[in-house]
């Protein structure tokens, strides 16, 4: 079968459940990486075959975006600032609000005289967020916690991956009663999604990503933020930053868990969807 009808049969088969411009896109994501062709390839080759071995290939990965599965599961990896991740179940897929928040923290790291900068990563995942510092921060000491192992075990391959050290850290933030050393700069992207906000998440979330990651309890929203706050106000040296990726409609109450805490300059940020999704306070 010529690649360019299978494309028009993979848009046919996944138009019920995606839009076209999203078809689209995993087509492309597919193309380069079953056949190492971009757009402009399959444009200037537009007899290019698909054999048994490819169409079977094509054919599985279908299957499973039409349960909806993220194709960056399906590929076992994804891109986040730049550089190359490995994913999988045990893992948050990346988000491009989070690469707003390492821009931010790299944007406030330059102005920095600091000759040495150490900073904590709190429930890394994939270890994007801190993978990410390192590979731009030349002097920076960087730290990554999850209370997950297998989440940690991706995290490690990535740092490989991209060449960078970072320490690990296994263990819960919510039991640690300190640190055990100061750092310049904490940042964290802990689980924020109220449980009563899971009937507005799509299936591809709910279905496929790691709970353990995404959800609090409806009474007790900012437990994970409370914790790593009381820890930062003990373990960030003087005027020690701390970031957080906030649930968007929680960010007054976070500027206000921050004030009370003893921290300053707080600023209260949107992502590129408008929404209140990032935060900063220095300790006073």
């Amino acid at each position: 079968m010529l690649l360019r009808t299978y494309k028009n049969q993979f848009f046919k088969e996944l138009s019920s459940v995606y839009e076209e411009q999203e078809i689209e896109s995993f087509f492309y994501i597919l193309l380069e990486a079953f056949h190492q062709m971009k757009r402009v390839d399959l444009a200037l080759n537009p007899e290019t075959e698909l054999d048994a071995i490819q169409l079977l290939q094509w054919e599985t990965v279908l299957s499973q975006l039409k349960e909806e599965k993220p194709i960056q599961y399906i590929l076992g990896e994804t891109e986040f600032f730049g550089l190359p991740f490995y994913v999988n179940e045990h893992t948050l897929i990346p988000r491009p609000e989070t690469e707003e928040l390492v821009e931010w923290i790299l944007s406030h790291s330059q102005q920095s005289n600091s000759k040495d900068i150490k900073i904590l990563d709190i429930g890394t995942g994939t270890g994007c967020i801190a993978i990410s510092l390192a590979k731009h921060i030349a002097n920076a000491q960087v730290f990554a916690l999850d209370v997950s192992e297998k989440a940690l075990h991706i995290a490690r391959k990535n740092a490989e991956r991209n060449k960078v050290e970072i320490t690990f850290l296994h263990q819960s933030i919510l039991e640690t009663e300190d640190l055990g050393q100061v750092f310049d700069i904490i940042v964290s992207n802990p689980p924020y999604v109220r449980n009563l906000e899971k009937e507005m998440m799509k299936k591809n979330v709910l279905q496929y990503e790691p709970h353990l990651a995404l959800f609090v309890e409806d009474h007790d929203a900012l437990l994970f933020y409370r914790k790593i706050t009381a820890l930062a106000t003990r373990n960030l040296s003087e005027k020690g930053q701390l970031y957080f990726e906030i649930n968007q409609y929680l960010g007054t109450d976070m500027v206000a868990l921050l004030k009370h805490s003893g921290f300053e300059n707080i600023e209260l940020r949107k992502d590129i969807y408008g929404n209140d999704r990032m935060i900063r306070g220095v300790l006073a």
